[in-house]
């Protein structure tokens, strides 16, 4: 029976949830198509999809789905019953969000639990509380619509966090937007209007081109090949047009890979050294050069031993961060994090920002951003960066952002959050979480 039709996928979106959910997995990292999870890498292209989509709603509706299926048993399930509840997640969500016949989720999940000796004596329950799930599909969905459970689809801790940055209301609007697929971005090399009629995609006010819905493979659309255009988030897009006029200044990326900034300070005209920690990454960021057929240098180091050959006209540094800006395309980020690990994240930030000083000439320009929504990663690290004598202030201005000046904060920084351009249809609205600011080093 494990042979049959889709049971593969379920199976494998069941053990990845538990991972993600019991062992703080990198959902990015199980999903990998070179180096993921074993029985992940066994399933053909399409049964990956599947997983993927399966996981990606289970974890953004994980509250939704955890009340639903408490209202609709006869009495809690097991505390250890761990598998059990994952078996049920996947299925539900399934039921709830995803274009997957009802029958065929009730079916290969009572399939699924009576070939697992842990579950087989709960096939029954599973069968019964899936097909009470079905017939009560608009009515769990209406409920959800009209009623505030976007705060129960992220731990307590996450939904705090967001509180005390943000308060309530935004907080709640962060959170709403997190249930919704991401719409995908473009960075393009040439006219924007022209690979937005191409794309049929829009014009976003910083130049990036949203696209609209398609079917198929991202590397199937127009421009791929050619190395015209590649993905990366609005949001994502801002930190490296903070740096001005670059054309034949020698800039590095300190924290580069995957590239997509590295890519837009060479296309600025810089002369790029892209740095970083991973000899892997740093292979995948060449090969994307090499589709975009932009120039680069690349040297992987760890930033605190590095010592460059001659002194940098600027730098950019994209630190390292818990990524809880990019909660829509990264909806495992609530469950693998914690306090502890943003506490550490930012001193990590710290130290990396106070050594891109010493990388940059007198008067040169340091940008550092992140993609955290947490602002003992952004602001507090900013704040304490202007301590350091060698540094000052070099506050963004709207001349800088032009058509979203009301990213700037008072104090010159930018920062976004997935609640920013709101649109009719919210999977065409908004962007990543991110934090940015501009610092000049004061001259001898």
């Amino acid at each position: 029976m494990f042979d049959r039709p889709g049971l593969a996928a379920r199976l494998c979106a069941q053990r990845l949830l538990g991972a993600v959910i019991e062992k703080n997995s990198s959902l990015d990292g199980l999903t990998d198509n070179n180096t993921g999870n074993a029985q992940y890498l066994a399933l053909e292209p399409r049964d990956r999809s599947l997983v993927r989509a399966i996981l990606g709603t289970s974890l953004r509706n994980r509250g939704t789905i955890e009340q639903t299926i408490r209202r609709l048993l006869d009495r809690p399930l097991p505390e250890n019953a761990h598998s059990l509840k994952h078996l049920l997640h996947v299925a539900t969500a399934q039921i709830l969000y995803l274009s997957v016949p009802d029958h065929s989720a009730v079916d290969l999940a009572v399939t699924a639990a009576d070939n697992d000796p842990r579950n087989r004596k709960y096939a029954g329950l599973v069968n019964a509380i899936l097909r009470r799930i079905v017939r009560s599909k608009e009515k769990v969905l209406a409920h959800a619509a009209k009623t505030d459970q976007a705060a129960n689809n992220v731990p307590a801790w996450f939904n705090e966090m967001l509180i005390a940055a943000y308060g309530e209301e935004k907080a709640a609007k962060i959170l709403q937007m997190q249930t919704y697929e991401p719409p995908i971005d473009l960075t393009v090399k040439g006219d924007p209007r022209h690979w937005a009629e191409v794309l049929n995609g829009t014009v976003l006010p910083n130049g990036s081109v949203r696209l609209g819905s398609f079917e198929g493979s991202l590397t199937d659309l127009q421009g791929f090949e050619d190395g015209e255009w590649w993905v990366q988030d609005m949001a994502a897009s801002l930190p490296a047009r903070l740096m001005g006029d670059l054309k034949g200044k020698k800039v590095a990326d300190l924290c580069a890979a995957p590239g997509g900034k590295t890519a837009q300070l060479a296309l600025a005209g810089a002369d790029v050294t892209a740095l970083d920690l991973s000899a892997n990454r740093l292979k995948r960021l060449q090969g994307n050069f090499d589709r975009l057929k932009l120039p680069v240098k690349t040297h992987q180091t760890n930033l605190m031993d590095y010592q460059p050959e001659e002194l940098f006209d600027a730098v950019l540094l994209d630190a390292p961060c818990s990524s809880t800006g990019t909660v829509r395309r990264h909806p495992d980020v609530p469950w693998t994090k914690t306090p502890d690990d943003l506490a550490k994240l930012a001193t990590v930030q710290t130290n990396l920002l106070a050594r891109a000083v010493d990388f940059v000439k007198p008067g040169g320009i340091i940008v550092f951003s992140n993609c955290s929504l947490d602002p003992q990663e952004g602001e507090e690290v900013a704040r304490a960066a202007l301590k350091n004598p060698a540094l000052e202030a070099c506050p963004i201005t709207a001349e800088d952002c032009p058509g979203i000046e009301n990213l700037i904060t008072d104090e010159g920084f930018l920062r976004s959050t997935p609640a920013d351009m709101p649109h009719e249809n919210p999977q065409l609205a908004g962007m990543d979480g991110f934090f940015a600011a501009r610092f000049r080093k004061k001259s001898a």
